[in-house]
């Protein structure tokens, strides 16, 4: 059975706030409450296949202390933004 659009824009939602280390949830549920609903389908793919990564990790990017991998480089631009705004 296929996820329902709005139920999977929760589901992120709510995987965006409740992450394992706090400036995650802040960042990420920032990022996510300005953007999940307007994101075409493939770009809310890589969102969830980012929310699968290690927080330190995802962290590490968002603040550019460490280069992000090549699928997430433009999703991360973007996450950093909303992060500096």
């Amino acid at each position: 059975m296929t996820e329902q659009r709005d139920t999977r824009i929760k589901r992120l939602k709510m995987r965006s706030m409740r992450r394992g280390i706090k400036e995650m949830d802040l960042i990420l549920s920032a990022y996510a409450d300005r953007n999940l609903g307007s994101m075409e389908e493939a770009l809310l793919d890589l969102y969830d296949a980012l929310l699968h990564e290690n927080d330190q990790d995802l962290y590490q990017w968002v603040t550019g202390q460490v280069s992000t991998p090549d699928p997430y480089a433009d999703l991360i631009s973007d996450i950093a933004q909303t992060f500096q705004k």
